[in-house]
């Protein structure tokens, strides 16, 4: 009876890599293929850009394969207790960094059934590269990209979004990942906020910053990265500008911009009502997110209403009212925000929303109520978190500490064990 092999490809494509192990793997017996589902492949970093079939049908058109299946998590538990293969075949490119904890999963459980774990040495040639850099380039299209946010939404329990504010910290967002509950995770989206994006820039957060500069960040950011991107758009400004912003946006490829509900000189929420804040009117909100929504040209880019009255301290029932008013108006989500340390207010406004609509996606910031995990949130029925400063809020200490450190011993010695080394910060960065 022939042995069995198995391995699993996460790819749009087949390449001489996929190809050289699938060759090897014949060498051992008959070859079993796991196509990484959609969701699969979302959580390992490899967003698909074609369908779960056509993956399966180019793996099947190489000849090399006995049967093709689908393996629904990057974990191997379930297809290996399924099929019970005599060997795992793998590329050696995965005995370090986030990716071994998947590598100690399959070889834990070949160790219940007395399989064995094949490596091969990891394909790395220009050609490869080549097709490599090209998805890599696919991905951060602007037709893929923009409705990546609506599709991680349908698959993830919850999308978890990082703040960035240039292409380096677009770099962080996007590469980094770690083991989490012995499973990999990473962020899934990145939030462009107006108060660091004016931050990066030495600017006060009252819309100084323009959208033609916004848009530069912008397009710093999607040059290096492929993850989905939010844009905090502040009021969205006069609706006759916010029309015109929406449909730049949407082309330049940008998933969703959420806009709050207040007028005036804008005043960052967090200073609540110790600053004059001016809520804008239901009737004239709902005009700015219709208004918005009839200028798009596809059903992909979302526009989120975020309501400030839980900030401004007009109660419950005016949050729920302008909720149920703006989705009405045609909103594809809801940002909700409070300045509590606890999130009961929170939590207590999505149930209660929930309860009216199941549906439109519910979206947290919680910059000060930061007890909460995202599980939990998840349970109140939040579908988006966005972290939504703290890049910017770690960076200035860390900065301002090695200027006062330079300056006091009058050199960079005492400083040195506290920086990264520049050549890791350079293997952050691709080169073309």
């Amino acid at each position: 009876m022939a042995k069995k092999v198995y391995t699993c490809f996460c790819t749009d494509v087949i390449h001489e890599g996929h190809l050289n192990i699938l060759q090897k793997a014949a060498a051992y017996g008959e070859v079993y293929v796991g196509v990484l589902s959609d969701a699969a492949m979302v959580g390992f970093n490899r967003f698909p850009t074609i369908s779960l079939e056509q993956r399966m049908e180019i793996v099947r058109q190489t000849g090399l394969v006995k049967d093709v299946l689908v393996q629904q998590d990057v974990m191997y538990d379930h297809i290996l207790e399924e099929l019970k293969p005599d060997y795992v075949v793998h590329g050696d490119n995965w005995t370090e960094g986030p990716e071994k904890v998947i590598r100690d999963n399959v070889i834990d459980n070949l160790a219940k059934t007395g399989g064995q774990l094949i490596e091969i040495p990891y394909t790395c040639n220009e050609n490869v590269k080549r097709i490599d850099d090209q998805m890599r380039e696919k991905l951060a299209m602007p037709e893929f990209r923009r409705k990546r946010l609506r599709q991680l939404i349908g698959i993830r329990p919850i999308v978890k979004a990082l703040e960035v504010h240039s292409g380096l910290t677009g770099l962080i967002a996007e590469k980094t990942v770690v083991e989490s509950s012995g499973r990999p995770d990473q962020f899934d989206a990145m939030w462009i906020s107006s108060l660091c994006d004016s931050t990066a820039k030495g600017k006060p957060d009252i819309e100084l910053v323009d959208m033609s500069s916004r848009i530069r960040t912008i397009d710093d950011v999607m040059d290096v990265t492929t993850k989905p991107i939010i844009l905090d758009g502040d009021t969205g400004g006069l609706i006759e500008h916010f029309v015109y912003n929406v449909r730049t946006l949407e082309r330049m490829g940008v998933s969703a911009v959420i806009i709050e509900d207040k007028t005036g000189l804008k005043k960052n929420s967090l200073f609540g009502t110790e600053v004059e804040q001016t809520q804008d009117s239901i009737e004239n909100f709902c005009a700015k997110i219709s208004a918005g929504k009839r200028a798009l040209r596809t059903e992909e880019f979302m526009i989120i209403a975020r309501i400030e009255s839980l900030i401004l301290e007009r109660g419950m029932e005016d949050a729920l009212e302008r909720a149920m008013a703006y989705t009405e108006a045609g909103a594809d989500g809801i940002m909700i925000h409070s300045r509590r340390k606890q999130p009961d207010e929170i939590v207590d406004f999505c149930r209660r929303f929930r309860r009216k609509d199941t549906k439109t996606p519910i979206v947290v910031v919680p910059t000060s109520f930061n007890s909460i995990t995202e599980e939990e949130l998840a349970e109140a029925g939040v579908n988006i978190v966005i972290y939504a400063n703290q890049l910017t809020r770690s960076a200035f200490p860390a900065m301002q500490n090695t200027a006062v450190q330079i300056l006091r011993n009058h050199r960079a010695l005492e400083v040195d064990s506290a920086l990264m080394p520049f050549k890791d910060i350079i293997r952050l960065i691709d080169e073309i």
